[in-house]
């Protein structure tokens, strides 16, 4: 699970419809790479949140294109950088960015 996700006054991404988990990146990367997970993955319910209006949905829906599922949930991945952590800000940060868009 992940901590809620504030977009704005009026909008926050309640933190049981978002998970998270990391997994290994490809590409070069030195001897750490294939034993350390810094890759995130980060999903979010879209399919069944409360959090925003259907108009809005809809948007993101169109948006986001196929990160999204048949099963609604939105993906965003991030291995910007070789830390977890700072991958998953990243990973938050896009999908803010994504929502903000679709308002």
């Amino acid at each position: 699970m992940s901590d809620p996700l504030v977009i704005d006054e009026a909008h926050t991404l309640p933190a049981a419809e978002l998970s998270w988990t990391a997994v290994r990146s490809g590409g070069p990367g030195g001897q750490n790479v294939n034993k350390v997970a810094s890759k995130v993955e980060l999903r979010f319910d879209l399919g069944h949140t409360r959090a925003l209006d259907l108009e809005t949905r809809t948007r993101l829906a169109a948006i986001a294109g196929t990160r999204v599922d048949s099963e609604g949930i939105l993906l965003v991945r991030s291995q910007k950088t070789r830390d977890q952590l700072k991958n998953l800000e990243d990973a938050r940060a896009k999908l803010r960015e994504l929502v903000v868009r679709a308002l």
